[in-house]
């Protein structure tokens, strides 16, 4: 495929931004930015059900009315899976391991799996490894490959066992009991696994846990948990909690962060895959976790480890998560249960956004700009439909917002003559919004339903280049479709 380019075309930009000289005294400033991505080189393919959601195991077990959240019958539940664009779902969480309460019966795991088939997503299904019977888990895992193997993604042994396991030897030794009984040639001897889905912190373990059962056949993933703006209760002031979600400094982060353990993974030929993320542990920080901010922070995050790798991540979510031996509001959930439905949180409109434009391969992109500390990323893919999509993430805000220029330009792409846009918003540019969050123009509402836009752009200048011209105000994203006409 020839070369492409999206260019910011500065010269052209500067004298465009004549009409806004008026408000220069009253807007944010406007600083142009050069964003050019090459689909000569394609990278990995994000897979289909990259978009996940992970919830605790007690919201697997019936209610004390008989009642299953995760049933075929739950359709406002089904359908929101659907809006969104969830493939994967995990149920696992600090429940899975807690011996005060009972594990799943077959009943339960029938309910899940028709919520699955209907929903059309995978499910990573926890065995309980702290204080677990080995029986019981072989008797689950016979039960679940017996009956819903092809909607089955991955069973995973055990949540976060540096909690509960002296070492990491102690771990892997208890872990190869359970699934040597598991693979026994009279039960499942094909079992695929995921592991080992340690905290943050324990990177180390998936790295020598790659090391140790790569060899085997039997990882189908490594799995690995991430919060990366930390404990929650730490977070005592709200504005600098968000400011930290759309820091830059976070994309230093999760460098450091995946060399702990994504080069064992890779020198391994395994994938892997966060079972389980999301902004602050312990529930989430209020006013920070659920506001607009985490939803530019989910939506930067889920580009920043495609880009670099990751198969999937499923966010952590529910009304109530577990946080050690508590049940607490989940403060980073992505949608609440209300009479009428699910009330979708910001950053279920940051997940619907990445689904929209990631069908496909990753590309490389380059960011130039003579303003070294603007808070912008960009990333881009060569769609599986033979469109482009370019996403652009503005996370300057507050005393540092920043409106970003844009007049994209594509050289050498034949027959690209169509572009749109799609905007994520909240109401007055407001990161500590809750409410009034946008993409296409419209709210996801309590059943699901969703009719936003996307908007055509000003029909694209034939010159020797194709030009695209898009203004991203500060605190908003945006996708960029080129499509042939």
């Amino acid at each position: 495929m020839p070369a492409a380019k999206i260019v910011i075309s500065i010269r052209k930009l500067i004298a465009s931004l004549g009409i806004f000289s008026l408000c220069a005294l009253h807007c944010p400033a406007q600083v142009p930015v050069v964003v050019t991505f090459d689909p000569a080189h394609p990278g990995a393919e994000i897979p289909a059900d990259f978009p996940g959601l992970s919830f605790e195991m007690q919201r697997v077990l019936a209610d004390t009315n008989g009642w299953h959240y995760f049933s075929a019958e739950n359709t406002r539940l089904i359908a929101t899976f659907k809006t969104l664009g969830i493939k994967n779902l995990r149920v696992g969480g600090n429940t899975a391991d807690r011996p005060t309460l009972p594990t799943p019966t077959t009943a339960d795991v029938d309910a899940l799996f028709a919520f699955a088939k209907d929903a059309g997503v995978k499910i990573i299904f926890t065995l309980r490894l702290n204080h677990g019977d080995a029986e019981a888990a072989v008797s689950m895992a016979n039960y679940i490959s017996r009956n819903y193997s092809n909607q089955l993604d991955a069973l995973a042994i055990g949540n976060e066992p540096n909690v509960f396991s002296t070492n990491y030897e102690t771990y892997l030794a208890e872990w190869k009991r359970f699934a040597a009984r598991i693979t026994a040639p009279t039960n499942l001897p094909t079992a695929r696994f995921c592991g080992p889905g340690v905290s943050p912190g324990h990177e180390k373990w998936s790295a020598r846990f790659a090391d140790d059962l790569a060899g085997t056949g039997r990882i189908k993933f490594i799995s690995q948990h991430d919060y990366p703006g930390g404990d929650a209760r730490r977070a005592t002031n709200a504005a600098a909690a968000r400011d930290r979600l759309l820091s830059p400094a976070m994309d230093g982060h999760y460098e450091k962060f995946a060399a702990n353990f994504v080069p064992a993974v890779a020198t391994n030929g395994l994938a892997f895959r966060f079972e389980e993320a999301n902004s602050f542990y312990d529930g989430g920080a209020p006013d920070a976790s659920d506001t607009f901010a985490s939803a530019l922070w989910a939506l930067n995050f889920q580009w920043w480890w495609a880009a670099h790798g990751v198969s999937g991540i499923n966010f952590h979510t529910g009304d109530k998560v577990a946080a050690r031996d508590e049940n607490k509001p989940c403060r980073y959930a992505t949608f609440w249960t209300t009479a009428d439905g699910y009330d979708v949180h910001p950053i279920g409109y940051a997940e619907k956004m990445f689904s929209l434009g990631s069908r496909g391969k990753v590309l490389p992109v380059t960011i130039s700009t003579a303003d070294t500390n603007l808070n912008f990323a960009a990333y881009a893919v060569l769609g599986d439909d033979q469109n482009f999509y370019v996403t652009l993430i503005n996370r300057s805000h507050d005393a540092t917002a920043t409106n970003v220029s844009v007049q994209i330009s594509a050289e050498e792409i034949s027959g690209y003559t169509k572009s749109e846009i799609i905007r994520l918003t909240a109401a007055h540019d407001d990161i500590a919004a809750k409410t009034g969050v946008t993409l296409g123009g419209a709210e996801i509402s309590n059943d699901a339903h969703w009719n936003g836009k996307w908007e055509q752009l000003s029909e694209p200048m034939n010159m020797p280049v194709l030009a695209i011209s898009v203004e991203l105000p500060a605190a908003s994203a945006a996708v960029v479709r080129l499509t042939p006409k």
